[in-house]
């Protein structure tokens, strides 16, 4: 579904707390090219670093790819 909502022009964004909180969920959305998530304000810097890793392990190639749908 974020693949197709790409296709056509459309931005797709997650709210919850599950990407601040859960590294797995971060790494999982950013394989699946998820334009926005949200997290609580207690967990942001947590939930921000785990998007960085996720998002520079995509950049060289080491994200797992069997995460996307």
């Amino acid at each position: 579904m974020i693949q197709s909502a790409a296709r056509s022009g459309a931005k797709v964004g997650l709210c919850g707390q599950a990407p601040s909180g859960d590294p797995e969920c971060a790494e999982f959305l950013v394989a699946c090219d998820i334009d926005s998530m949200s997290g609580s304000p207690d967990r942001f810097v947590a939930g921000k670093q785990h998007v960085a890793q996720a998002e520079a392990q995509k950049r060289v190639g080491g994200l797992n790819q069997e995460l996307r749908p």
